[in-house]
C-alpha cells in the first residue's frame, strides 16, 4: 500500500494515543516501515537512530531473531493459556520464578498484566485489599508525586500528576493526592541534595498529617520521573522516602515501568539505593516492547496478608491475558539477552551518552543536562541565569521533534522544551556519538528559530 494511502486511512480511522486529534489529522502520520538494532526506517526510506527506544521500551533493540523465534515457537506449541481455573503455562511459571529471584528483597510474588497502566491499577486494588484484610479499611487515601506518571487508565491517570492526563476526564479522584516533586533544577528548596530530601520528607509528613495517618494507604513514586521530564532525584532521596513510609505505616509502591530492565544501569533502579518496596510495577523493558506485558511484584508480607484473609475464597482480580504464554516466552528470552551482555553494554553506552550530552552544556540553549544510565534529558532555556523556558510560540514539542527527525534522530520533545533520551541498550559507540552530534545540530537549528531568537533578545 502506498504511503499516501496509509496516511489517509490513518487520518480516517486510527485514533492515536496522547495526541491532538485535529492536529494529527492536519499533519498526517509518519509511517515506520522497518527497524534493526538501534535504527528505524520510515516509509520514505529515511533512517534514524532511535534515541527513545520506541516509547522507553525497546531496550534490547529491534529485529532480534532469537526473540522472534521464542515467540513463534511458543505460538506453535501453546498460543494461549488462561491463568483462571488454576491453570498455567511453563513460560509464565518460569518467568515469575526468574523475576522473583532477581527482584529486590522479598518481592517474591508476581502478578502479570498487559502493560504498565493496568499494573498500576492492579496495585491500587491489591493495596485496598491488603488494608481491609489487616483490619484498616479506613486507610483509603493515596499519595503520589507532582510531575509523576503512573499510566493513563482512569485510576492510574489520577495518580499521574501531569495536567494533560486530567483535563476533560474527571480525575484525579478525591482520594488521590500529591506532594511536590524533587525536581532539582527548579526546586524552591535549592539544588542541594540534603535540602531537597528534607523538603520532600516534610511535604509527605504534612500531607499525611492533613489527611490523617490512619487514612493513608500508599505512596507511589518513580525512581526517576520519566514523562515529567526525566527528573532525577538526588542520591538518598528514594531511601529516605521509603524509610519514612515504613515509619508512617504507609505502603511504598515503586513504579519501575520505565526504569526497569537496565534502563538506569542495574536490572532495577531500586537496586541503586538498596530499596525494597512493598509493591513494584514493571512493563516496557520486560518484553522489550516486542509483545505487551507488565508485572506487579508483591512482597511476602502483602501477599501473605491477602492470601490469609481470603482463605479458600476468591481474590476477585484478573485479566484475560494475564500470564500470556507467548509474552512470557518473549520475556524469558529478553531476560537472557540482558544478562548475556546487554546490561553491561547499556552501562558502557550510558556513560558515553551522559558524557556526550554533558559536553553540550555550554550551548546557549542548554539549561541542564540530567540523567542516569540510558535515561537522560536536556532542559532548554532562553536565559540560563533566569532558567527561562522556551516560549510556547516556539512550539518545542513539534518543531524540535521535527528538526531531530530530519537530522536522523528520534527523541522525545516535551512541550516545556525538555528533550528526552532512552536509547536501546544495544547502542554502539558510533550510534551514541550520532545521537549527541545530531542533538547538537538540532540545538543549533532551534537557536535560529525566530520565536526563540525573539525570546532571547
Amino acid at each position: 500500500m502506498s504511503s499516501n494511502s496509509l496516511v489517509e486511512l490513518d487520518r480516517l480511522h486510527l485514533v492515536h494515543p496522547v495526541a491532538s486529534y485535529r492536529g494529527h489529522e492536519r499533519a498526517g502520520v509518519r509511517v515506520l516501515k522497518s527497524a534493526k538494532g538501534a535504527t528505524v526506517t520510515d516509509s520514505t526510506g529515511h533512517t534514524m537512530v532511535d534515541g527513545f527506544a520506541g516509547l522507553w521500551c525497546v531496550n534490547v533493540g529491534y529485529g532480534v531473531d532469537s526473540i522472534v523465534e521464542a515467540a513463534a515457537t511458543q505460538m506453535r506449541e501453546l498460543s494461549y493459556a488462561t491463568g483462571y481455573f488454576g491453570l498455567g503455562s511453563e513460560p509464565a511459571i518460569r518467568l515469575a520464578a526468574e523475576l522473583a529471584e532477581r527482584a529486590p528483597g522479598d518481592l517474591n510474588h508476581v502478578y502479570f498484566t498487559l502493560g504498565g497502566s493496568d499494573a498500576v491499577d492492579s496495585t491500587v486494588r491489591f493495596v485496598r485489599y491488603y488494608q481491609i484484610a489487616r483490619g484498616k479499611p479506613e486507610k483509603d487515601q493515596f499519595i503520589s508525586v507532582e510531575q509523576g506518571y503512573h499510566g493513563s487508565s482512569t485510576v492510574g491517570a489520577g495518580l499521574t500528576a501531569l495536567p494533560v492526563f486530567h483535563q476533560g476526564f474527571g480525575v484525579p479522584f478525591s482520594w488521590q493526592h500529591k506532594i511536590p516533586s524533587h525536581y532539582s533544577y527548579r526546586n524552591p528548596a535549592g539544588q542541594g541534595a540534603a535540602a531537597i530530601i528534607a523538603a520532600s520528607m516534610a511535604a509527605l509528613r504534612a500531607k499525611v498529617e492533613e489527611l490523617g495517618q490512619d487514612r493513608v494507604a500508599a505512596f507511589y513514586v518513580e525512581p526517576i520521573q520519566g514523562s515529567g521530564g526525566v527528573l532525577v532525584p538526588p542520591p538518598g532521596w528514594m531511601k529516605a522516602m521509603r524509610d519514612l513510609c515504613r515509619d508512617l505505616d504507609i505502603l511504598f509502591v515503586a513504579d519501575e515501568v520505565i526504569t526497569g530492565f537496565g534502563r538506569t544501569g542495574p536490572l532495577f533502579a531500586c537496586d541503586d539505593e538498596g530499596i525494597v518496596p512493598d509493591l513494584m510495577t514493571t512493563a516496557k523493558g520486560l518484553t522489550s516492547g516486542y509483545v505487551p506485558m507488565g508485572a506487579v511484584m508483591m512482597s511476602d508480607h502483602l501477599y501473605e496478608t491477602i492470601a490469609d484473609a481470603a482463605g479458600d475464597g476468591t481474590v476477585g482480580h484478573g485479566y484475560t491475558y494475564s500470564a500470556h504464554p507467548v509474552s512470557a516466552a518473549v520475556a524469558l528470552e529478553v531476560l537472557r539477552l540482558y544478562e548475556g551482555g546487554l546490561l553491561a553494554n547499556g552501562r558502557k553506552a550510558g556513560a558515553r551518552l551522559m558524557a556526550g550530552l554533558n559536553g553540550l552544556a555550554d550551548h546557549p540553549l542548554v539549561g541542564e543536562v540530567r540523567g542516569r544510565g540510558m535515561l537522560a534529558a536536556i532542559e532548554l532555556v532562553t536565559d540560563k541565569a533566569r532558567k527561562t523556558p522556551l516560549p510556547a510560540a516556539a512550539a518545542p514539542a513539534r518543531r524540535v521533534f521535527d528538526r531531530a527527525w530530519n537530522n536522523g534522530l528520534v527523541i522525545r520533545a516535551f512541550a516545556n522544551g525538555v528533550l528526552g533520551y532512552a536509547p536501546p541498550l544495544c547502542c554502539t559507540d558510533a550510534e551514541i556519538d550520532a545521537i549527541v552530534e545530531r542533538t547538537r545540530m538540532t540545538l543549533d537549528q532551534t537557536l535560529e528559530d525566530p520565536d526563540v531568537r525573539a525570546a532571547m533578545a
